[in-house]
């Protein structure tokens, strides 16, 4: 069984963080009707949703991906790194119990989820301005014993790690080299994004299947060249925030 954990978009969205693109004006009712959208196509794709109520004190709280970082044996709670983003967690935290033992990182680990690519065992961590050293340590000392190997990955010119690089599937990313040395990730097939598209490295593959924004058509011809399934869904209201398909969920396999 596949769960989504999501939440409805904060009346506030548009007072969200916003650190590598230029501020503009959110349609509310059009981002909500997109994240509807998306919420739709996670249930049709087999999907059980546990959609939360909004959180009208924190712009960001759609974003349920920086909260946590969801492995098979266990879920780790995130410290996001804008302040904005310190009480998120809290309630993520009692539906996470639900599925997994918890565990905490120390407040001087900073870390957003959209900074974590897990791959298999592999656990990259991009040192992006959300996330520090420090949350590599701490997640090394917690996920070694598990046999997980933790890597710090250094980034350029985007939010989160998933803005740069992202899961296919098992053995593939999809990447745009321009933000993140694809050398760092040499054991996987990449697949390079349309360099007239350079946001377009973020997907989210789900029981066979890839959500994929409708902005990018030129990266997701490609992807359909190679044989992938793609469900387009239109997001540049959420876009505007600096969202992507990977950030608006909690993804846990069982």
């Amino acid at each position: 069984m596949t769960t989504a954990i999501c939440r409805c978009i904060s009346p506030r969205f548009n007072e969200c963080e916003i650190t590598h693109i230029e501020r503009q004006q959110i349609n509310l009712n059009k981002a909500r009707i997109q994240h509807e959208e998306y919420v739709r196509t996670l249930a049709i794709l087999g999907c059980t949703i546990l959609e939360l109520p909004e959180e009208e004190n924190y712009p960001d709280s759609v974003f349920v991906e920086d909260t946590a970082i969801i492995l098979p044996e266990l879920a780790v709670l995130a410290n996001p790194g804008a302040v904005s983003r310190s009480g998120e967690t809290e309630s993520i935290a009692k539906v996470l119990a639900q599925f997994r033992p918890i565990f905490e990182l120390p407040p001087s680990a900073r870390l957003d989820g959209g900074d974590v690519l897990v791959m298999g065992k592999q656990v990259y961590i991009g040192m992006s301005t959300r996330s520090n050293i420090e949350s590599v340590t701490q997640l090394k000392n917690l996920l070694s014993p598990r046999d997980y190997q933790v890597t710090g990955i250094e980034m350029v010119g985007c939010l989160h790690l998933k803005s740069a690089v992202s899961r296919i599937d098992d053995d593939t990313l999809l990447i745009n080299r321009q933000w993140v040395d694809g050398s760092q990730f040499n054991r996987f097939k990449l697949i390079d994004i349309a360099t007239t598209e350079p946001h377009a490295a973020n997907c989210l593959p789900i029981r066979g299947e890839i959500i994929y924004p409708s902005n990018y058509p030129k990266t997701r011809e490609r992807l359909e060249r190679l044989g992938f399934s793609i469900r387009a869904i239109e997001l540049d209201e959420i876009t505007k925030a600096e969202g992507g398909v990977t950030c608006c969920s909690l993804i846990l396999d069982d």
